[in-house]
């Protein structure tokens, strides 16, 4: 199982399910209504707050990769 599925399993259906449609467009490339901010130290590595949560996505040309979803915590940003 990877991390992505793991973290979404731990959380509360509603977070889940507002965190799945953050995914989905993350992936399609649609950014509009997003908290959306590049990472520093980081190129083209950014996050997107959502309450508690932050998702870390890498944008590289084509391809979208999810890095983490994870609570807001000090080892958040860390990978």
């Amino acid at each position: 199982m990877n991390k992505i599925n793991k973290a979404l399993r731990k959380l509360p259906a509603k977070e889940r399910e507002a965190i799945e449609i953050i995914l989905q467009k993350i992936e399609d490339k649609s950014f509009g209504n997003l908290d959306i901010k590049a990472l520093k130290g980081y190129k083209n590595i950014y996050r997107v707050r959502k309450g508690r949560i932050r998702i870390i996505f890498e944008i590289d040309n084509r391809k979208t990769t999810i890095l983490g979803v994870e609570n807001r915590s000090e080892k958040t940003y860390k990978f």
